[in-house]
């Protein structure tokens, strides 16, 4: 799903109470020391430092000048506390409740972003380290980025080829589709 919506550019509706992304991130880790807490989280990049506009009669999106940046590193922890590597493991891990929002600043469970530019979500699972330990050994950190899931941040749909894909793939918006009578 992630990769219909890729071909066509995909574009994510902020708003000031927030909006679910759709499609949600979800993802499975495997390899993680069962025995280890981590914490889980999802970042929110900027690839660039640009505003960007939609041309209609090209159906594309063109530079149309500098934007603006967010004042902190946007991420949403999976959980608030620490889980095992063996429950991280066992689980998908899924972001669907997390919302974009284009208030500042976001309330818990939301991000907040900047409309008409481009993000890149990624994956970051952490190890928990107690301040006390004198190791010479780093923390385990692996971050994990799916090129496909960019998106642009928009207030209302530019794309209408992005409009049908969603109103055709999200289960929650049956109320758009042509009623099925016959």
């Amino acid at each position: 799903l992630w990769s219909s919506f890729h071909a066509l550019g995909t574009e994510m509706i902020i708003t000031k109470s927030g909006r679910r992304m759709f499609p949600a991130l979800k993802v499975k880790f495997c390899g993680l020391d069962p025995d280890k807490l981590y914490y889980v989280r999802l970042e929110f990049l900027q690839p660039d430092s640009r505003k960007y506009r939609y041309i209609y009669h090209s159906s594309r999106w063109m530079v149309s000048g500098s934007g603006d940046t967010i004042s902190s590193q946007q991420c949403h922890k999976a959980v608030e506390e620490p889980i095992s590597g063996q429950i991280v493991c066992s689980q998908i891990v899924s972001f669907e409740r997390l919302k974009l929002t284009n208030t500042e600043p976001a309330k818990p469970g939301q991000v907040s972003l900047v409309s008409m530019q481009k993000f890149q979500p990624q994956f970051v699972v952490e190890e928990v380290r107690e301040a006390d330990i004198s190791s010479s050994s780093e923390a385990e950190k692996y971050v994990v980025m799916f090129p496909q899931t960019s998106f642009m941040a928009v207030t209302a749909y530019q794309n209408h080829r992005i409009t049908t894909l969603k109103i055709a793939s999200n289960p929650f918006a049956k109320g758009f589709r042509e009623s099925g009578k016959d």
